[in-house]
């Protein structure tokens, strides 16, 4: 596969990178990956700062929500994210918005969730440049629940036979149903997020329901497919054909994952082999592969191609280019996250290609999760968080020079 980009398309523009930042924006941002730069920082702080929250001390809550939260995190409420959204979109930015809760159990909870899903969904049809919303389902479901349904996986809803069981599953896809049917009538995607392999199989069983339901017209529900998986390829070829037969368009969100070591330590730990690709490059081939499937197959698959590897995007370019295909053709879709891969997102914006950044938003205490993971993830990219730091570090240095 050759990765030569289009000759307009660099990653190393680092004043469209970081346009949207003022000098203070670049300080903060170079203050918080040089200090994940540190080896012991990530690991003590993503054991400590949950801990610390729950203690609610007000000074602790004040340096997070300066820090951390400011850079990935769009504000506390789905109003405070306006500012994010209005100067997004000044760059031909979009955002997809999440409501940043997990692990909240119990029947108020999910419903609380669904009805704030719904009001994410009608915010997000005000807006020019806010085309998706993303959903977890373990945040509509209790975990225990999905993972009782994912060693039952012959049978179509999942559940063996205990009525509990059964009419908790209903809910969760009746839950589903309301914010799919929401969503349709407002024309706003609803990307359903991949979870942990022992959630999986009752997520992606739902998913391609309410495909079969909503992506009649056009592309409602996306699924999102953890490449890092080595069996998703597979399963991505499979969802098409099932697709094709039942006449709905297939809605794809590719990533390369989220929770490799929390998978390897469970299968560790259980005795079962892991569902986790070898090698890397492993990962990066099916990752490719994945792209130039969807892109073979575009008429009847839509995908958001959410990743920070730079080679995986100026492929996605290539191929685009090659294929004859529109920059801003429908079913095509480039996804980053905010506070992080300017450098990717807004050069790809400037060169007229659909980009938007993933933008959570939620009170404090319960966005940690994701924030505890964003801090592990820049710690384990191989360079990532240093080809971060060095691009801000020289965009500082250059508006010095240019004073």
């Amino acid at each position: 596969m050759g990765l030569n980009s289009s000759s307009t398309l660099s990653f190393e523009n680092i004043v469209n990178a970081f346009a949207y930042k003022t000098n203070k924006d670049l300080k903060r941002s170079k203050f918080l990956f040089s200090t994940m730069e540190y080896p012991l920082f990530v690991p003590i702080a993503t054991r400590a700062t949950p801990l610390i929250i729950k203690l609610g001390l007000p000074i602790i809550n004040n340096i997070i929500r300066k820090t951390i939260f400011k850079q990935f995190v769009g504000g506390e409420t789905l109003e405070e994210t306006t500012n994010v959204v209005k100067e997004l979109n000044k760059f031909n930015v979009d955002v997809i918005l999440d409501y940043g809760i997990e692990g909240k159990e119990g029947d108020e909870n999910f419903d609380n969730a669904t009805e704030e899903f719904i009001k994410v969904i009608k915010y997000a049809a005000s807006q020019p440049n806010i085309p998706f919303i993303s959903v977890k389902v373990s945040s509509l479901g209790s975990s225990f629940l999905l993972s009782t349904l994912n060693e039952a996986p012959r049978l179509r809803s999942g559940v063996h036979d205990h009525e509990l069981e059964s009419a908790n599953w209903d809910k969760v896809c009746e839950r589903m149903y309301r914010i799919c049917e929401v969503a349709s009538q407002y024309k706003i995607g609803v990307l359903i997020d991949a979870e942990e392999s022992w959630f999986q199989d009752p997520i992606d069983r739902l998913t391609i329901e309410m495909m079969e339901e909503f992506n009649k017209e056009r592309a409602i529900v996306y699924n999102t497919i953890q490449l890092y998986r080595h069996d998703r390829l597979n399963f991505l070829r499979l969802s098409h054909k099932i697709a094709k037969e039942r006449g709905f368009l297939l809605g794809l969100k590719l990533v390369r994952g989220a929770y490799m070591e929390k998978e390897r330590a469970r299968a560790s730990q259980k005795g079962y082999p892991s569902p986790i690709q070898a090698t890397k490059e492993n990962t990066d081939k099916d990752f490719n592969t994945a792209i130039d499937y969807c892109l073979s197959n575009i008429t009847d698959i839509a995908v958001v191609i959410a990743t920070h590897n730079e080679n995986s995007n100026l492929y996605t370019s290539t191929l685009i280019k090659e294929k004859g295909l529109d920059t801003k053709h429908h079913h095509i879709h480039f996804s980053q996250l905010y506070g992080m891969g300017d450098n990717i997102t807004f050069n790809l914006a400037k060169e007229g290609y659909s980009v938007s950044k993933y933008l959570p938003f939620g009170p404090i205490k319960e966005v940690i999760p994701y924030l505890m993971r964003r801090a592990q993830e820049n710690s384990s990219l191989s360079g990532g968080n240093g080809r971060e730091l060095n691009l801000i570090k020289q965009e500082i240095k250059r508006r010095k020079e240019n004073l």
